[in-house]
This record gives structure tokens, C-alpha cells and sequence, in this order.
């Protein structure tokens, strides 16, 4: 890069050249038509005698000030046609791509800049469209996480502009495999590339280069690595948050929350929890106080500041309270000055409304399982013989949350609900719309297994967490047909033993063995295995609150949630990005449109447990506005820091402003007086 002036359009002004100086000069060698007139002195014949003389083809031009200002002039014009410029780079090539990255990270505002990472890099990718050669052509790529083209390859330099301008920003995390993908499946389209002898695509990347999958990724084009941002800028992020419930205490939630600080100095944040926007005290404070170390510092780095007296780093707080009703939990960092990036600042969660689960155990008499429900705190559980069971009203039988059913095959099932159920070993039965079947022999009867071990559950399962099974002894358990998409949590040495599916009607849990016939019911591990698994059932797989989604997130409503919301024919999605208006289909699930944005959405009409959807960043590797030190996927390629030189600085109309105009200005005065030399 250089401040010498480089001629984008030399060719072009040359062949002007030779076309307009030569005709002004012919022009000064025509003769005048002159009249007679009479005179009234011999003084006059000297300026006849003058015109006379210029005007004859063969004569010397004499010394005209007119002339040699005209000369001047149309070569200060012909100079602003050869488009000079300085601060130039090497010019694109004849195939180029441009990939602009639009993640969260790129919504960053670096110490001092007036702009946005992102409006630089739609700014600097504008002027590369100028600087291409004529016979050159563009793509235009934008990506997060996901990828599109915007602009096939073209010629066209206001097209690949506009589709520049159309790039709207995005709160996604950044992976750029995508757009590598696209970019080599629109260059595959020329067939004169990759060919020996021909100059490979180049690939103009505007980006921080913070993908995850930057190790992962390859590009066959000729990358340059233009580099947004700046190793200054600090950021203070949160980057973890959890809420839940206390189960034995509906209305008690606890909040946790981690931050990092991406800053270069160590910093001092306040932490405040406000619910529904009015902010929650602590002790009669409005905050928590964390300190945070740079998270680009080593080890080496941290304890030599622990060593020099620094404070201990502390990167997280805690809240509890009280929520009777629903509500909007939102945890908010304060410390803004010097902040680059909003979008990492605040971090919500929905809480629904508390609830005491209702659970209904239909049995014949178990002492050990009615013990266990009591014990678990629940506001006033039933406990029903069958008959009793199936006499009840449709409105009575419909009205729990959970529904166990000990040794019985119900004749009527609620149309929703959740359900557990303990077979009766030989005798086993489950109701007819379950996925999973009872097997049976070649003579019609129930089939079963004896003297049954334990092989292995699945210890991530929260149903099963913290759960130790493994001398588990079982008599005798129901063999079960289990399909493809139902969920084995014990299996054991003969066949599966807990198996969990999912119907249209709600969740089974089926439990293949009566607890009568083990010695499950004298360990420590049953009551917990019912404690977690009605909390699972009634609550969700999370057994928590209802957390939050992450940007470009696209929810699936199932079918019989829209059913409860009167199955509408239009939902509404309200959130950061303004109202989006989606047709439900007839049948099946329905998936909302993408969530771009952080911050808070609703559905329009409500949709249970989709009233209020939270969207939050909390992605480290997007919070850290450090920018990388080499391309993702070509550590070779060469990289150009943003800011760090112009693209060009057009030099054209400083010729006109400063040159041509004022010289067009003192040659109109010397054609009015009639100024010679």
C-alpha cells in the first residue's frame, strides 16, 4: 500500500487523450469566415492581419493564452478520468467472493470507532466493488451460524452494493463452514477455475475471526483475511445462567449466573437481578459485585497478579427469591463503560407460573409405593383402587398431572397427561396406544423373564441421576417390544427394564417388573427415582424453569399445545425483530421462525409454555471480541487489520474542485477581456 498515486482508468484516458487534444488543435488551425466591414483607421489592419496569419494552415501557432489555459484544463479533466487513487491496494481479480460475517460478535463497537465491526466491513466491501477491474466479477455471502448467498456472481457493481446493504445483523455465534461451502459451490459454476495456468478465486473474508469451527474448515479460493476490530476493546459477558425451582418449595427459585471478562484489564462489575423490570435487593443492596481477571491472561499471568497482592477473581452470584406468580427474570451487568458488545450484557429467563404437582396412584394396595409418594411433599396425592378409578367423572379423572398406575391396565386414559406404570411381571398389560408392547408367546400369553439383573442405566438421564442401581434385584419382570424410538433408561441382563416413550396422548414411563417383586423399594434409590421422575414428567427434561433459547433458534410447537391454544390459523412471533406473522399447518407440529435476535418473544395468541420465550447470547467464544490472528481455515492467507490502511482514497475529484474548475474560471475571463500574450 502506498500513497503513489495508482491510474484505474489509464487506458481509457490515454485513447481520450488522443482524441480531444488533437481536435482542440485543429480547431485553433481552421480559418475564420470573415466579412468585410470598413474601417476607420489603418490602426485596425495590424489585428486582421493577425487572424489572418492563425488561421493559415501551414502557419506556426503564435503564443495564445487562451490556447494554453484550454490545454491545461482538458488535461486536468482527461487526469480525473484516469481515476488516480492512493492508499491502494492490489486491485480484486477477475473472480471474486466476498464473505461478510454478521454473528453477535460483529454488533461489537471497538474503543473509539463510529461504527459497528459489521457497518465497517459493509463499508470496506463496497469500496473493493469499486476498485474491480471491468471485465470482473462478485459474489456477495453472508453468515453466522447458517449461510446464504445474496448475490450470485455477477458484473453488475450496483447489484453486489445493494445486496451488501441488505446484510442485517444478527445475535447468532459465528461458524464459517457454511459459508466456505457456498462459496466453493457458486466458484464451481466457472468452469475456467482450478484449470493450470489460471489464477485461483479470490475470497475477501470481513470478519473478527472468532468461528468455533475455525480449526475445521478449508477453502480452495485465494483467502484474504480482512480483520475487523481491535485487541483494546473490552467486554464483560455473562456467559452462564440457570434457574430452578425448589421442588418441595414451588415458589423459591434460584438464580446462578457466571461472567467473563474479554477486556484486556482486570475490572470490578456489578450484577443486579431485577423480575418483571424492578430490580431485586439483596441485603439492601441493588447488586452483587464480581471481580473478574482478563480471560486472556495465562496462568503465568494470573498468579503473578495473585502474587503481587491482586485480588482473588470471583465469576459468578447467586440470587434467591420468591416467585408466586410468573414472571421475567433478567440478569444485567452494569459496568457499560468501555463495553463493547450489548448484546452479552443482559441474559433472561421465563419462569411459569409455580404449581403443586397433582399425582394420582391407581393400585390394589402397595404399602411401598404409597409411602414413598407421601414422602415426597406433594399438596394432598390420591390414591385410588381401580374401580374406584374408573368410575370417577371425566372431569375428575382428568384433572392430575401425573397418573401411576401399580399392576393395572386402565380401561380409560385421560387425553393427556403423564403417565408411569408397573407391570405385573407375568401378568403384565399396557393400554393399547402405547408404542411399547408387552411381548408375548406363540400361545398368546404374557411373556417374562426371572431372576433379572441389572446391566446398565443411563446415568446422565435425570430421571436417573445421582442413582445407584446397580444391585438391583429383580423376580420376575414383563418382557417388553421395545421400537426404535423409545427411550431404554435400565436395561437389564435379559431385556430392558425401564423404557420411556412418547405419544400423542403424553409420556409413558414403564416400568417392567412390580416393585413388590424386587428389592428396589428397601434401597435408597427408590423414593429419589420417583422424586425425579414426577418432577421430569410434570416440569420437563431439564427439571428447571423454562431456560432460555439461543440466537437462530427455531422452536417446534407440538401439536397438542396448539390444540390447548385453540389451534389458530395464524401465530404471531413479537420479539426485538418486530411482528412476524406465520400460517399454522393442519396437521403436526409446528416450528416458529428463527430467533436472530436476543432479548424476549411472545406468541400472539398465547401458546402454552410459549408465551414468553428469552434468547440469550451467553456463548464465550462470541463474547470474546479479541480478534484472530489468522484466517479461519488458511493460517497462510494474508490478513488486513481493519482501519489499518484505506482501500483507496479516490483522488479524481480533487482535480476537478481544485484544478479544473478554478482554471475553467480564469479561462472564461481571459475569452471575455480578450487577454493575450
Amino acid at each position: 500500500m502506498s500513497w503513489f498515486p495508482v491510474f484505474l482508468n489509464k487506458w481509457y484516458a490515454a485513447g481520450a487523450a488522443a482524441l480531444v487534444i488533437p481536435a482542440l488543435l485543429i480547431l485553433y488551425f481552421l480559418k475564420l469566415r470573415r466579412r468585410e466591414m470598413p474601417v476607420s483607421s489603418t490602426f485596425l489592419w495590424k489585428k486582421a492581419i493577425q487572424d489572418l496569419q492563425v488561421n493559415s494552415p501551414f502557419q506556426r501557432l503564435r503564443r495564445n493564452l487562451l490556447l494554453l489555459l484550454q490545454l491545461i484544463l482538458l488535461m486536468l479533466l482527461l487526469l480525473s478520468f484516469s481515476r488516480p487513487v492512493a492508499n491502494h491496494r492490489p486491485p480484486p481479480g477477475k473472480m471474486n467472493v466476498i464473505l461478510i460475517d454478521r454473528s453477535a460478535s460483529m454488533n461489537a463497537r471497538d474503543t473509539g470507532a463510529k461504527e459497528t465491526r459489521l457497518e465497517q466491513a459493509k463499508r470496506e466491501a463496497r469500496d473493493l466493488v469499486d476498485s474491480m477491474p471491468k471485465n470482473g466479477t462478485a459474489m456477495v455471502i453472508a453468515f453466522d451460524d447458517s449461510a446464504e448467498t445474496l448475490q450470485p456472481l455477477t458484473h453488475d457493481q450496483a447489484a453486489l452494493k445493494t445486496a451488501i446493504d441488505r446484510i442485517e445483523p444478527t445475535d447468532r455465534v459465528t461458524r464459517i463452514k457454511l459459508g466456505y461451502q457456498l462459496a466453493d459451490a457458486q466458484m464451481n459454476f466457472d468452469p475456467e477455475q482450478y484449470r493450470p495456468g489460471i489464477d485461483p478465486p479470490d475470497v475477501y473474508l470481513y470478519s473478527d475471526g472468532r468461528a468455533s469451527d475455525a480449526n475445521d474448515v478449508t477453502l480452495r479460493g485465494k483467502l484474504h483475511f480482512e480483520k475487523m476490530g481491535s485487541d483494546k476493546t473490552g467486554n464483560v459477558a455473562i456467559v452462564a445462567l440457570s434457574a430452578k425451582r425448589n421442588y418441595e418449595r414451588p415458589t423459591e427459585v434460584q438464580v446462578f449466573a457466571r461472567l467473563a471478562n474479554f477486556g484486556p484489564d482486570p475490572v470490578e462489575v456489578p450484577v443486579q437481578l431485577s423480575v418483571d423490570n424492578e430490580v431485586v435487593e439483596v441485603n439492601g443492596n441493588r447488586s452483587q459485585s464480581t471481580f473478574l481477571l482478563p480471560d486472556r491472561w495465562d496462568r503465568d499471568e494470573r498468579d503473578k497478579y495473585e502474587h503481587n497482592g491482586g485480588r482473588a477473581e470471583l465469576n459468578s452470584v447467586t440470587f434467591n427469591l420468591d416467585v408466586t406468580s410468573s414472571a421475567v427474570l433478567k440478569i444485567e451487568q452494569m459496568k457499560r463503560d468501555g463495553d463493547g458488545l450489548f448484546a452479552d450484557d443482559i441474559a433472561q429467563v421465563v419462569v411459569p407460573p409455580p404449581r403443586s404437582l397433582s399425582v394420582l396412584l391407581v393400585t390394589e394396595g402397595n404399602f411401598f409405593l404409597e409411602k414413598a409418594i407421601n414422602q415426597l411433599g406433594l399438596k394432598n396425592p390420591d390414591v385410588l383402587h381401580p374401580d374406584v378409578y374408573e368410575s370417577l367423572s371425566t372431569d375428575k379423572r382428568n384433572r392430575y398431572d401425573v397418573y401411576i398406575f401399580d399392576r393395572y391396565n386402565p380401561k380409560v386414559l385421560p387425553p393427556s397427561g403423564n403417565f408411569i406404570y408397573f407391570l405385573n411381571g407375568k401378568h403384565g398389560e399396557l393400554p393399547d396406544d402405547t408404542k411399547v408392547k408387552v411381548a408375548k408367546t406363540p400361545s398368546g400369553q404374557t411373556a417374562y423373564l426371572e431372576d433379572v439383573g441389572i446391566l446398565d442405566w443411563k446415568r446422565d438421564h435425570p430421571i436417573l441421576k445421582d442413582l445407584d442401581l446397580g444391585k438391583l434385584y429383580i423376580a420376575e419382570a414383563t418382557k417388553l417390544d421395545v421400537p426404535k424410538d423409545a427411550e431404554v433408561l435400565i436395561d437389564g441382563l435379559k431385556g430392558p427394564l425401564l423404557v420411556m416413550n412418547r405419544t400423542a396422548r403424553g409420556t409413558n414411563l414403564i416400568v417392567a417388573f412390580d416393585c413388590l417383586q424386587s428389592n428396589w423399594p428397601l434401597k435408597v434409590s427408590f423414593p429419589i427415582f420417583l422424586h425425579n421422575a414426577m418432577q421430569y414428567l410434570a416440569v420437563g427434561s431439564d427439571m428447571d424453569v423454562r431456560q432460555s433459547f439461543s440466537p437462530g433458534a427455531t422452536p417446534t410447537i407440538p401439536r397438542v399445545n396448539l390444540q390447548r391454544a385453540g389451534n389458530p390459523a395464524v401465530v404471531t412471533l413479537n420479539g426485538p425483530e418486530g411482528p412476524q406473522k406465520v400460517p399454522v399447518p393442519a396437521t403436526g407440529d409446528f416450528a416458529l421462525p428463527a430467533m436472530n435476535r436476543v432479548g424476549l418473544y411472545t406468541t400472539s395468541p398465547p401458546i402454552p409454555q410459549y408465551e414468553q420465550m428469552a434468547v440469550n447470547l451467553l456463548d464465550a467464544n462470541e463474547s470474546n471480541l479479541l480478534p484472530a490472528d489468522h484466517a479461519p481455515g488458511d493460517i497462510n492467507a494474508p490478513v488486513e487489520a481493519a482501519g489499518g490502511a484505506k482501500a483507496r482514497l479516490e483522488l479524481w475529484w480533487w482535480i476537478v474542485a481544485f484544478g479544473a474548475l478554478p482554471l475553467l474560471i480564469i479561462e472564461w475571463w481571459v475569452y471575455t477581456r480578450r487577454v493575450y500574450i
